[in-house]
Order: structure tokens, then C-alpha cells, then sequence
């Protein structure tokens, strides 16, 4: 397993945060998962407002008429718990869409012997990207039990969790630009290790709040050099 690799990639790519490039990314990935969870939760509030009577008769109270604003509240408070754990797979699946930015800048700064990359379709980069949220989406879901029934191993399940995901989705997208997917997911599977210690190695600042919005870039970034560095190694 290539752990000096990992880091030296993880370095490099940290160092490169103030390339123009990775911060265009960054922008557009934040903005546009802020617009969205803000519209998705102003629009679940106002649905459970429209669909809550104004006036509720209960027993002892009488009729009340402010059910409607405490569901309301309660839909907008419990959709901010759960942004908690929603934000990090909407921003990265927003921002997986950018992502091949920030690997022709590594690939420039880093590697400018390389000839253009392979390029990929939009239809297909939606298509990866719709598969990648709804995975993200699932699973983090589903871990919310994992981590009420086993508390004390709720961080590391979190980080190994999220490390396998995002270790995945990061070496395919990097891969797939050089090899093609077919060749993409065999070196996955051939470097599978060292790609899920590397992704826990992202997945560990996703518990950082405003930190872990910068794991996409640094991500995509880190499994750049990562992969040159592998497959270098087989030549």
C-alpha cells in the first residue's frame, strides 16, 4: 500500500488551493449547494405550511391555530440537522461536475508532458454525477442508524464510509480520463487499498464544518497526482 505516496499527493495538492482554477470550482460548487438546500428547505416549509389546517382542535387546548407555523418550523430545524449530512454529497456531486477543471490544473502544473486528457460527454458526466448522489445520498442516509445504535464507532464508520465513496468516485473520474472506464475500473479494483486509505484521508475533514466543503478540489486533486504516481509505477 503506497502511504508515502498518499500524502506526498495530498500535499501537493494542498499546495496548489490558490490556483485560480481550483478556487472557480470551489465557488461554483459552494454556491450552487447553498441555493440549493436554502430552496429545498424554503420549499418544504412553505408545503407543510400549505398542507397544515390553520385552526386544530385538541384536546384540553381547544382550538389552536399555531400548528401550522410550529410544523413549519419543525420541517425547516429538521431539514438543518439533516443538511448536516446531506451538504457533503450535495456539494460534492455538484462540484464532481467541475472536476475535471481541477485535474487538467494539476495535470498542467504537474505533469505537462501528458497529452490532452480523453474527453468525456456530458451526458455521461451527468450520469455519473446523478449515480454518485444518489449513492452518497443512500448511504449516509442509511449510516444515520448505524450511528445512533453504535455511538461510540459512529466517526470511524463515518470516515470509512465516506472514504470508500469518495476514494471510488475520485480515482474513476481521474482514471477515466486517461484509460477509458473500462481500463479505469480495473486499476480501481487493482489499487483498491491504497484508494480507500486515500479517501478516508479525504473523508476526515468532512467533519470539520467549512473545511470540508474544500474535500472535492482537494480530492479530485490529490487522486490526480495519486494516479499518476500508480500507474508510473507499473511502467
Amino acid at each position: 500500500m503506497a502511504i508515502g505516496l498518499i500524502f506526498r499527493s495530498f500535499i501537493l495538492a494542498v499546495s496548489q488551493l490558490s490556483d485560480p482554477r481550483f478556487r472557480r470550482v470551489f465557488a461554483l460548487g459552494v454556491v450552487l449547494s447553498l441555493v440549493l438546500l436554502i430552496g429545498f428547505t424554503a420549499g418544504f416549509a412553505g408545503f407543510t405550511d400549505w398542507i397544515t389546517p390553520e385552526e386544530v382542535w385538541l384536546p384540553v387546548l381547544g382550538e389552536v391555530t399555531w400548528i401550522d407555523d410550529l410544523l413549519s418550523w419543525g420541517a425547516v430545524f429538521l431539514l438543518l440537522f439533516l443538511s448536516i449530512f446531506l451538504m457533503i454529497p450535495v456539494a460534492s456531486t455538484i462540484t464532481s461536475m467541475f472536476l475535471d477543471e481541477v485535474a487538467d490544473a494539476v495535470e498542467v502544473a504537474h505533469f505537462p508532458q501528458l497529452p490532452a486528457p480523453q474527453s468525456v460527454s456530458w451526458g455521461d458526466a451527468i450520469r455519473d454525477t446523478v449515480n454518485f448522489f444518489g449513492v452518497l445520498v443512500a448511504a449516509n442516509l442509511v449510516a444515520i442508524v448505524l450511528y445512533i445504535f453504535l455511538a461510540p464507532l459512529a466517526l470511524f464508520i463515518f470516515w470509512g464510509l465516506n472514504g470508500f465513496l469518495l476514494g471510488r468516485e475520485y480515482f474513476t473520474m481521474v482514471a477515466i480520463r486517461r484509460v477509458g472506464r473500462t481500463e479505469a475500473k480495473q486499476l480501481r479494483a487493482k489499487f483498491s487499498g491504497t484508494i480507500w486509505v486515500a479517501g478516508v484521508l479525504m473523508a476526515m475533514p468532512l467533519s470539520v464544518p467549512l473545511l470540508n466543503l474544500l474535500v472535492p478540489i482537494i480530492g479530485a486533486a490529490t487522486f490526480t497526482h495519486l494516479f499518476h504516481g500508480l500507474t508510473t509505477r507499473q511502467l
